[in-house]
């Protein structure tokens, strides 16, 4: 089991992998080997998902999710890294942010507020010019 989040674990046989020729330089063994690799994920038909993290995956990535790995040299470390990347990208859009729960600043809070704008106050006062007859 390719191991999500605590309450989410996909089976294996769910992954489809696709394998290719990496592109760029590399010599003769990036031209006659497989080592790009492509990972598909079908959200919608997946037997792994319970309703809510299938609603939810479906809001955020769409009915399929497409990683593909090609940076490495070896088809078995772009496949670890595909994996990786599957993994990070299904927990992040699995995560919920608890709601904001809104709090009253203290009385302490808001008299040290109040002192603080006097005190901003005062300081701009003392830089202006004054005023005719006022010294």
């Amino acid at each position: 089991m390719v191991r999500i989040s605590r309450s989410c674990a996909i089976a294996p046989g769910e992954l489809e992998w696709r394998f290719s020729s990496s592109g760029g330089p590399g010599g003769q063994h990036a031209n006659t080997s497989n080592t790009r690799v492509e990972l598909l994920f079908d959200v919608e038909s997946s037997p792994s998902l319970g309703p809510r993290q299938r609603a939810r995956l479906l809001e955020k990535l769409g009915p399929r999710v497409r990683i593909v790995a090609s940076e490495r040299r070896s088809q078995l470390q772009n496949r670890e890294l595909a994996l990786d990347r599957f993994r990070e990208r299904l927990a992040a859009a699995l995560h919920v942010e608890p709601p904001r729960v809104a709090t009253k600043p203290s009385r302490s809070a808001k008299r040290a507020r109040v002192e603080q704008k006097r005190r901003v106050g005062e300081r701009k006062r003392t830089r202006r010019a004054p005023r005719p007859g006022e010294e």
